[in-house]
Formats: C-alpha cells, structure tokens, sequence
C-alpha cells in the first residue's frame, strides 16, 4: 500500500471521528514530510524514523506499507460502515454548503478542502468561514474574507465547483456580522447564533427573524446551537418560537440547516417536524472543520430521511446551475 495513501486516509478517518485535531495533523505532516523525502532515506529506516515530522505512529504505519501490508492502525479505523447509517437519501445529495478552512478554525488549506470533496463526489462545495465577531475562531474581517474569495473560486477544478460563502454571526439584534456590499459578493450565506445562546425567547425569535429575513441569508446555520455529546460536552438547545422562525424562513426562501455533526443533531427532530409543516427548505451540509470530516453528510441525511424529508426540498440535492439560481 502507498505509505502517503495510508497517512492520509488514517488522518480522515479521525478528523470523521472528531478525534483531537493534533492526532490527525500529525499523520498529514508525515505524509507531507514522506513525499518530499528522497529514495534513499525512504529506504533507510534509521534516517526515515529520523526525519522531523516522522513520529513513532506514523513510522510504524509507513513500514507496514512498505512491506505491501495494509497498516494495522488504519485496519482498526477502517471497520465497516455501519447498516443503520445507510440511506438512499445520501446518494442523491450534491454537494455540501458548510464547510471551515485553516482561515479560520478549520485544519487545513482550502487546496485540501477542496480534494477532499472531490473524493466524496460532490458537484459544488461552499467554503464558509466565520465571520469577524467570533475571534475565538480566528473570523474573517471584510479584508481577509476579500482576499480568500478568489483563492476559493480557483480551488476548483476535476468536476467540482467551490463556492465562496461564510458563516456569517448573527449579532444580538439580529443584524449580519459582515459588510452588506461583501455579502452580495458571496455565492452562499450560512447565517448563524453563536453568542448569547440562552438569551430569552421572545428576543431571540426577533433576532432570528430579523436575521433570516434579510436578502443576503441562503441557510439558517444549526438554529438551536444544542450539544449533545462531545469532547465539549453538552449544552441545552436556545428556547424560541420555532413556528415563527421556520415562517418567516419559509417566506424568505431561506433553507433550514441538517446540521452533520454528530454532537449537534441540530435541528432536534420535533423542529424538523415544524419546518416541514412550515414548508421550509433544507440544507444537510457537514460542517466540517478538517477533510475527513465531509463524510459526516451520512449522519445528516439518514436524520432527514427519517424525519420524511423529501430530497426535493432538500437544497443540497439540487444541481449547481438551480442551487445558484435560487442562492441568488
């Protein structure tokens, strides 16, 4: 087995179990570190075991490979997909508007985003790092956010379209946390909660409204901001009228996010009901935050199918040319 193949499929196997991001970076160092290594140390387990970014892991994985063995460490991460996550709605989804780079809190490049959907089959991918408010995930100001937009368009390439997008804060009064000029320069806008999630339930349902009632916003980011398990633990879902916030999401054409992530399960399945007695649309995106991660979709669509989503409400399921079209 190719040793960079095995460090790279190991790194993804992680990242999809959200394992710590260090582990993961580890093994794509190694592969980086391995490509560019001459024949000759390759071939000499003293100067290959020695080379900086080669650790005692990786090591063992890349002798295994070496030696035309599937490594035992990526035998163990492999195990079988699992029946129960299995779902016809999953083959029918296109594409994925929800996804972070090293621009802000994600792990990787937007090069290696890209590739990564690429290997997942997806027509488009939206890149949509935070925006400026949430300093804790390195948000994007207006110059930043200018300045990676080209990068994200040219990232695409061997069937894949990358759009430019952010998950854009919602602030407390409901207004967007970027330039508004900015904004109607993107292809995707994830509108999103991630300040003040216990405020009080009338005033969050106007924040929400306000905020998905503006033109810019395409997808209402995991609307609830809930954890329901983790490495960071838990966290009750925010308290709104949910009938309110789907209306007016559904009078805006504005797409209710699937949120992937297994420690999110946002919406909880009574607010899907909601949203689909309200006639929303859906968006089932990944969320991811490291390329091993874009995988997550399964999780999402085996949610919305068992909720009786219909693919056809589902934005993520339509072609690029209609996606765009109503993304405005």
């Amino acid at each position: 087995m190719d040793p960079v193949a095995a460090l790279l499929e190991i790194a993804s196997l992680l990242e999809r179990e959200r394992a710590s991001r260090y582990r993961a970076k580890a093994f794509r160092q190694a592969a980086a570190t391995y490509e560019d290594l001459p024949d000759d140390v390759r071939d000499d387990p003293t100067r290959l075991r020695a080379a900086k970014g080669i650790g005692e892991s990786t090591f063992a994985v890349i002798r295994e490979a070496q030696a035309g063995e599937t490594p035992r460490y990526l035998v163990e991460l492999r195990g079988e997909v699992a029946p129960e996550l299995a779902s016809t709605l999953r083959a029918k989804l296109r594409g994925d508007l929800h996804a972070h780079t090293d621009w802000s809190d994600g792990t990787t490049s937007i090069e290696v985003m890209a590739e990564a959907a690429r290997v997942q089959g997806h027509e488009y991918q939206a890149i949509t790092d935070h925006s400026p408010r949430l300093r804790v995930a390195r948000g994007l100001s207006a110059e930043r956010l200018r300045t990676q937009l080209p990068l994200v368009r040219a990232a695409s390439g061997g069937g894949l379209t990358m759009l430019a997008g952010i998950e854009v804060d919602i602030l407390d009064d409901g207004a967007l946390d970027q330039d508004d000029e900015l904004l109607g320069e993107l292809d995707i806008v994830v509108a999103s909660v991630h300040s003040l999630l216990r405020m009080e339930s009338r005033a969050m349902t106007a924040r929400m409204i306000a905020a998905v009632s503006n033109p810019r916003v395409n997808v209402l980011g995991h609307c609830t901001g809930r954890l329901v398990e983790g490495e960071r633990g838990t966290r009750p879902a925010s308290q709104f009228d949910a009938s309110a916030v789907f209306a007016a999401c559904a009078e805006n054409g504005v797409a209710v996010e699937i949120n992937s992530r297994p420690e999110r399960q946002d919406p909880p399945d009574e607010l899907i009901a909601i949203a689909l007695d309200a006639g929303c649309l859906f968006s089932i995106d990944s969320d991811a935050h490291a390329p091993g991660q874009l995988s997550l979709l399964d999780h999402g669509a085996l949610r919305a199918e068992r909720a009786g989503v219909p693919a056809s409400r589902i934005v993520t399921t339509w072609g690029l040319d209609r996606l765009l079209a109503w993304a405005g």
